[in-house]
């Protein structure tokens, strides 16, 4: 029989097709492309679906490429590889510093040992980890901690085997986490004399406290030869923590200094620096920047013998006749120490300038009185085109001008009246009324006034006998004020009284009205002050960062080397204060990093800091490698175009603190520090970097309250935010709120002691309280200071390191 297919008869189910309607279908598509596919989706698909192989290869080339990463920076060769620096910082008073750094001496007999030139500096050779090693012990003083911890590589921490750490301790280890910590090891002496049931109590207590702090943190003990060891070995092949803002930079932590004065006795001399060169490379054409002095241009690089070689042999020591048999000479004449060779001499046509300011031209923005041929075109286009006219309602005898500053009015003055300078005077008079210029000189509302001079006083313990010995009345005083001042600002923040003794429309006369803070316009170059004539701006800060970034290893020193830095025209005071104790620190500088610029930093109060800081008050910053005294002011950490203005640094809320100073590229730390009355510092507060820009607009608000006399539905009368008509009716256009929530303007005065008819838009309240928010722009004051600040005066107690360092 014939084989006969099944045919579905008329009772058949038969399903709706689906509608794709005007589009084609997915499977329409595929159809009428017979597979091809366009050359995005195969570039797209490759890259996220790889087949296994693919796979295995990409990860076997990652592994390949970090391999060789690691071993680069580990390998020696022909360049050998700098130092492994390490720092020793006790943290409590009762350790014995030289007894720990006795027994890392003498834990392998075959470490070779090569006296630095600093009686702090000490060279260990490690032939059985194949390393070297540089063992730093700085001074008691939290300065000299931070500046030798901005070039070590690794910290060793000494603590105590029954407490740990002290007050002291704690604080280093707050300001180093603040600066950015390298890789930190923890070691302890006498866990011997404890006995040894108590020993592993006694060390899983330690390790508790540690890891608090460290939660992967190691602690080893120095009681004998073997633990020595393993605490060298952990030294040698520990992971090191990488510091961004440090590994940009070439730095230089000095071995020896040595300072030539000039010829012609003009108190300025050359200043040679002899260290290991890190971070990067460093070309002579640079900057480099002293601590406490500034920067300064270089005038050669030589690169004399290796004072630590690992192996002697191939090594041409110190005091020996270099390759050649001769004394280099370069195109001074100049000779140069037995040993040494130069690197590279300054080319004064590629040198870097040490212009930190612009130079204003007092012309700029200047007009010459226009042509007749210009007056005759001008004349015409406005026949041509004519403007549209716009209508407001303003008050009766109001001029153009006056119409005009209403909606858009000047934002731009200080804080203070009595510290404003005459060019500030000169430029706001145009914003004041005629009447207004006799009341001038009287001061503004007291809350706001700003005494940059008031510090506080540190009273040192002792009997109580003596309690009142280095006590301030004045001081207390001061003191007291700021904490009303404080208080009275978060329970009534930005609210000002309208003074009776002068007009509204006077002692604001600087103020705007803004219909939203978010969104109203504010021009950004409108009435700037003449200090940011001085300063230097980016069209496009990120792509100059990249570029500046991609061009910083152009110089012929390399990491690794043992170089001398001639720097040239350092006055004599920077060689005078230098304490071989305080290990000095040298930073090239990266291109645009000397000049002058308005600098954002995001920062929170330390905790230990309770006491009121008002914005303009002169704090010590540590930005980087650059330390340097300033009067920040304060604005909201936001996100938008317009950012208010602080009175006080806020107790538990991030800030921005904005100041004139040299250019600095992020990433980089900032700690902030309070000079006390005695001399001495303490840490305020600690943050990063936000960034440069002198558009930044931080707007100060200023709210004048009101209360309501009668009510008539949405009406009512308001008394007590001004006290005449003309404030009134000068006032009239800004918009005003009350703290429910209404909003509404004013309608017209009534009589002339400052009552008038208010309309919002719903019902008010009895209680409520009606408020006027006015707006001026705030500008950082030019109080950028370089010199005297390159030393924090933060010590340790006096019960501190009573042995001495003189058997390094």
């Amino acid at each position: 029989m014939a084989k006969t297919s099944h045919k579905p008869g008329p009772l058949k189910q038969q399903n709706k097709g689906h509608k794709t309607g005007r589009h084609r279908s997915k499977g329409k598509i595929d159809v009428e492309l017979k597979g091809r596919v366009t050359a995005k989706a195969i570039s797209k698909k490759w890259k996220k679906e790889l087949s296994k192989a693919g796979r295995r290869n990409k990860a076997l080339q990652l592994r390949k490429k970090k391999r060789d990463d690691l071993l680069n920076q580990k390998r020696i060769g022909g360049q050998e590889a700098p130092p492994n620096l390490v720092m020793v910082i006790p943290l409590h008073g009762t350790i014995n510093v030289d007894q720990i750094i006795g027994y890392l001496r003498a834990a392998d007999s075959d470490a070779v040992e090569y006296p630095g030139n600093s009686s702090n500096l000490l060279h260990i050779c490690l032939p059985r980890f194949k390393k070297r090693f540089t063992i730093v012990v700085p001074s008691t003083n939290l300065s000299a901690i931070l500046d030798t911890a901005k070039a070590a590589d690794s910290v060793l921490c000494l603590v105590d085997p029954t407490q740990c750490w002290d007050e002291w301790g704690d604080l280093c280890l707050s300001c180093l986490f603040a600066q950015a910590l390298p890789s930190v090891t923890f070691a302890t002496k006498g866990m011997s004399d404890v006995p040894i049931k108590k020993r592993n109590d006694v060390k899983k207590t330690l390790l508790k406290q540690i890891e608090r702090r460290f939660p992967s943190g190691k602690l080893y003990t120095v009681d004998t030869e073997q633990e020595s060891i393993l605490l060298l070995r952990h030294l040698a092949e520990q992971k090191l923590n990488t510091i961004k803002w440090r590994d940009l930079r070439p730095h230089v932590l000095a071995d020896d200094v040595t300072f030539e004065p000039n010829k012609n006795e003009d108190g300025k001399g050359t200043l040679k620096v002899t260290g290991f060169l890190r971070g990067s490379c460093l070309s002579v054409n640079g900057l480099v920047h002293l601590p406490g002095f500034g920067e300064f241009q270089m005038n050669r690089i030589e690169a004399p013998s290796d004072p630590c070689p690992l192996n002697p042999k191939n090594v041409r020591r110190k005091g020996k006749k270099a390759e050649d048999g001769m004394a280099v000479e370069d195109d001074e004449n100049e000779t140069m120490e037995e040993g040494s060779k130069l690197l590279e001499v300054v080319d004064p046509h590629s040198q870097e300038s040490l212009q930190s300011e612009a130079v204003p031209d007092p012309m700029e923005g200047e007009q010459t009185w226009p042509t007749e041929e210009e007056l005759a075109e001008a004349e015409a286009a406005l026949k041509e085109e004519k403007p549209e006219r716009i209508v407001k309602r303003v008050p009766k005898g109001t001029s153009d001008y006056q119409a005009a500053w209403i909606v858009e009015s000047d934002g731009e003055e200080e804080e203070d009246e009595d510290e404003e300078s005459d060019d500030d005077e000169e430029e706001d008079g145009d914003a004041m009324l005629p009447e207004a210029e006799d009341a001038e000189s009287v001061d503004e509302d007291p809350s706001e006034a700003d005494d940059m001079e008031f510090e506080t006083v540190s009273i040192s313990g002792g009997s109580k006998e003596n309690y009142d010995v280095h006590f301030d009345e004045e001081e207390e005083k001061t003191l007291l004020e700021k904490y009303r001042e404080e208080r009275s600002h978060v329970m009534f923040p930005d609210e000002v009284d309208t003074p009776m003794h002068m007009s509204a429309r006077t002692r604001f006369a600087r103020y705007r009205g803004l219909k939203s803070f978010r969104s109203s316009p504010w021009d950004t170059k409108e009435n700037l002050p003449l200090d940011y004539a001085r300063i230097f701006q980016f069209e496009s800060f990120d792509r100059t960062k990249k570029r500046v970034l991609s061009t910083r290893n152009e110089g012929l020193a390399e990491v690794g080397n043992y170089i001398t830095i001639h720097i040239e025209n350092v006055p004599r005071s920077a060689f005078d204060d230098y304490d071989p104790s305080h290990p000095l620190v040298v930073f090239g500088l990266l291109h645009h990093e000397q000049k002058m610029s308005v600098l954002h930093f995001t920062l929170k109060r330390h905790p230990d800091f309770t006491e009121p800081i008002k914005s303009k008050d002169r704090l010590v910053f540590q930005v980087g490698y650059r330390r340097f005294s300033a009067c920040p002011i304060f604005s909201q950490h936001t996100s938008g175009n317009k950012h208010k203005y602080e009175r006080f640094f806020p107790m538990d809320a991030l800030t921005v603190a904005s100041v004139f100073a040299p250019i600095t590229f992020p990433p980089a730390t900032v700690l902030a520090f309070k000079e006390l009355a005695d001399g001495s510092h303490q840490l305020v507060a600690t943050g990063t970097m936000l960034g440069v820009n002198p558009d930044r607009v931080v707007v100060k608000r200023a709210v004048l309250s009101g209360h309501p006399f009668k009510i008539i539905n949405r009406a009512a009368v308001v008394r007590y935010m001004f006290f005449n008509r003309e404030d009134i009716m000068w006032f009239k256009p800004v918009e005003i709120r009350t703290k429910w929530g209404r909003r509404g303007h004013i309608k017209e005065p009534l009589g002339t002691h400052g009552h008038m008819k208010c309309i919002f838009d719903g019902k008010m309240k009895s209680q409520d309280c009606i408020m006027m928010n006015l707006f001026k722009r705030m500008y950082p004051k030019w109080t950028y200071d370089a010199v005297g600040v390159g030393t924090l005066h933060i010590t340790a107690p006096s019960q501190h390191f009573t042995d001495d360092m003189e058997s390094l």
